[in-house]
């Protein structure tokens, strides 16, 4: 059996295949087929408030690719969600209907809150101490998503319009970065020795880049000086040099800005870094639901 999760963010559109596995009652997932378009549409989105028919053209034909590859691999379930770029530009709405006409595939604009909570269903927490305290942070193209959970309890959760696109563009805004400071401040105040969970690509490309042992945490010291060393290299040379894709080595700075940041305002001293990010999220929400179903 295979589900599939599609991830229509700000800066790619991304599909995940994955193999469900049922074993003694326990159902889990491995990861089949991931594909990753970098249409970005977060620079048609946060500039211009819509998305352009280029960009549309360019997001309908990797969604009818994206269902072409699910007949294929016969995937017995999907779930395919949009994120900030699509919640932002004034034809959305119009947007994901084309899609829905043109390629088959229900896409769902979903708010900042139920992106969280897809985030942290990725079950990124299986092999961390509930007894410690956590802060989640996901960092996408048009927005950042902060989880904080004590004891394995969620204790509060917000989505911030602040994202690397965002950034690149331009558009992220001062208020939108204290708003964020002041709720890291008033939630993290009463806990001590807090870790943080960084998911998305960037920091899953970060870590890679750290040469950190697998399940290691990533320092705030490691991350601070991973992004001076980037930060000394030209576009076309993280590109040239470090072997970094177009699409990602101008957005990895403002991501290492955001996290560092966030890092620094909870006083966090080290990282887990469980290389997941939204379709694992996506993958195993539909794994719940389906046991829920059967139920």
């Amino acid at each position: 059996m295979r589900y599939a999760a599609i991830d229509v963010g700000s800066n790619a559109v991304r599909l995940l295949i994955a193999n469900i596995i049922e074993n003694n009652g326990s159902v889990s997932f491995k990861k089949n087929t991931l594909v990753r378009v970098p249409v970005r549409l977060g620079d048609d989105a946060f500039l211009n408030k819509h998305i352009s028919d280029k960009k549309a053209d360019d997001l309908v034909k990797s969604m009818q690719a994206f269902k072409n590859l699910m007949e294929v691999f016969k995937v017995t379930d999907y779930m395919a969600c949009a994120t900030s770029a699509m919640r932002e530009a004034d034809n959305g709405q119009q947007v994901a209907e084309r899609i829905k006409e043109e390629a088959g595939i229900d896409l769902q604009i979903v708010h900042g809150e139920i992106e969280a909570q897809i985030i942290y269903a990725s079950h990124a927490e299986v092999n961390i101490d509930k007894d410690k305290n956590y802060l989640y942070i996901d960092v996408g193209g048009g927005s950042t998503e902060l989880s904080l959970f004590s004891r394995g309890e969620l204790q509060a959760s917000k989505s911030f319009n602040l994202g690397t696109i965002r950034i690149l563009d331009n558009q992220d805004k001062e208020e939108t970065w204290n708003e964020m400071k002041d709720f890291i401040r008033e939630h993290t105040r009463h806990h001590k020795n807090i870790f943080g969970i960084g998911t998305g690509g960037n920091i899953n490309k970060l870590y890679k880049l750290s040469n950190e042992k697998d399940g290691s945490p990533l320092t705030y010291v490691k991350l601070k000086s991973l992004y001076n060393y980037l930060d000394s290299f030209s576009m076309k040379e993280r590109i040239n040099v470090l072997g970094l894709n177009q699409d990602r080595a101008d957005v990895i700075i403002p991501a290492c800005e955001i996290y560092l940041t966030v890092l620094k305002c909870a006083n966090i001293k080290s990282m887990y870094v469980p290389t997941v990010g939204m379709v694992d999220g996506i993958i195993q929400t539909l794994i719940e639901k389906n046991i829920n179903n059967a139920g």
